[in-house]
């Protein structure tokens, strides 16, 4: 990390709460934003490093709030498949099947592909074991996340290496929390991942309850994503997903629920009292075929909602720029053009992301104090242009290929496309050699 680093005159999408947008320069130190100046030409004298943003499109790094990690080398293995035979089938086979050296290559994969697209920071849920792996490749790639391991303690067609005794299940999760939380001057951080309702006992939600708040981390679970899932959570237990979550202690400003589609209004005003956040995936939702989320009715109550590719076996990319762009059409297609405008969907993609996991205050928007994890879009391309609106042209138009250069912490990971912190060739071929080992252990 440079002591000092200089952006000059590049334009800065600030997704602050005025959202202003305006060329100038920023300065960096101990991987922070010390300066913001508008329209200033500042001198290079004195900087460490200095980047031209001349041309240059600077933005908050984007923030995922629902990937699966674990399941980057998945990706092509469980297509077109609803969202229980899903998990049956091939899913929960291969997440069992992993050991330590493939799920860090699955890992891996999954970090780069974000990195790569301009994400620097994800809230991630593992398989069942091995999570320490994850967190080590976190840790060297200098990619921002919260990890949690996958609790499952009940259901039917587990495979025996996913089902834990509860006891197990709390003890694992507790002593990653105390060997990584906060690791890496805080950019590594754990939270608590129980799977879904119809994978967790009542003893192990109400367990995760009390220690999230215990600790101070966040709780991270799936809910109301498909209707088959909703009536088994019914049958179980007797009560819709949302009002069960709250029974449990499991609705609150830590905790993030992912997909929320299959809501009804009591569940929405519930997810409104209590400050749950929900993790959108429209992508993924299509895919299985899960649904439509209402995500303007949700906002309008005042409900945080932010953007997640989740897994590459149900996406089939890692791609924040999809997300954007496929939250705000499928909105259009149901409730009308002005439906989620390219604003509304930028902030899901940013700081709405960083408020979901308690980091407002440090990333999502590039303010003085927060931690400078920025990244530079080159928009001259021929997609691209022309730009008569910079914000719709990022949502509507842009793609991965723009993403030049990404810093996390004020440290350049990804300069103009290249790594500078991890091997993408042997990423490549060591996720080739062992997506073949996973696909030969569950046949």
């Amino acid at each position: 990390m440079a002591d000092r680093l200089l952006i000059k005159d590049a334009t800065i999408i600030t997704m602050d709460a005025a959202n202003r947008i305006f060329t100038g320069s920023v300065i960096v130190e101990q991987g922070r934003i010390s300066t913001i100046k508008p329209g200033s030409r500042l001198s290079s004298l004195g900087f460490d490093n200095v980047i031209d943003g001349t041309g240059k499109v600077l933005l908050p790094g984007f923030v995922q709030t629902h990937i699966h990690l674990c399941q980057t080398l998945f990706r092509g293995a469980a297509d077109d498949l609803a969202l229980i035979d899903w998990l049956k089938q091939r899913v929960w086979p291969m997440e069992a099947a992993h050991t330590p050296e493939t799920l860090y290559a699955s890992a891996q994969l999954g970090i780069a592909e974000l990195i790569k697209g301009g994400t620097t920071c994800a809230l991630t849920m593992e398989t069942v074991n091995h999570t320490d792996v994850v967190f080590q490749a976190v840790e060297e790639s200098g990619f921002r996340a919260t990890v949690g391991k996958c609790m499952m303690d009940q259901g039917s067609d587990v495979p025996s290496a996913l089902n834990e005794e509860t006891h197990d299940s709390i003890t694992e999760s507790l002593k990653l929390l105390e060997t990584w939380h906060g690791r890496a001057d805080g950019r590594i951080r754990y939270c608590f991942a129980p799977r879904f309702a119809i994978s967790c006992t009542r003893k192990l939600l109400e367990q995760v309850a009390r220690l999230s708040r215990q600790h101070g981390v966040m709780v991270h679970t799936h809910a109301s994503e498909n209707c088959d899932e909703i009536a088994l959570v019914e049958t179980l237990t007797g009560k819709r997903n949302i009002e069960y979550l709250r029974d449990v202690g499991l609705t609150a400003p830590h905790v993030l629920l992912a997909h929320c589609i299959w809501l009804n209004d009591a569940e929405m005003d519930i997810l409104a009292a209590t400050g749950t956040h929900v993790a959108h995936c429209p992508s993924s939702n299509l895919k299985l075929a899960s649904g439509f989320a209402r995500v303007p009715e949700m906002i309008e109550r005042g409900i945080s909602v932010s953007l997640g590719a989740d897994g590459a076996p149900c996406n089939n990319r890692l791609d924040i720029f999809t997300e954007m762009r496929t939250a705000a059409l499928i909105q259009k297609v149901l409730h009308g053009s002005r439906a989620l405008p390219a604003l509304a969907a930028l902030r899901m993609a940013t700081i709405n992301g960083a408020n979901a996991m308690g980091m407002g205050d440090i990333i999502g928007s590039i303010e003085v104090g927060k931690r400078a994890d920025l990244i530079f879009l080159n928009l001259n391309s021929l997609h691209t242009m022309p730009q008569p609106d910079i914000i719709s042209t990022i949502v509507y138009a842009a793609e991965t290929s723009n993403v030049e250069t990404v810093m996390i912490d004020g440290r350049i990971i990804l300069r103009e496309g290249t790594f500078l912190t991890m091997n993408e060739s042997g990423i490549l071929s060591a996720a080739q050699r062992f997506a073949r080992q996973l696909a030969d252990a569950v046949v």
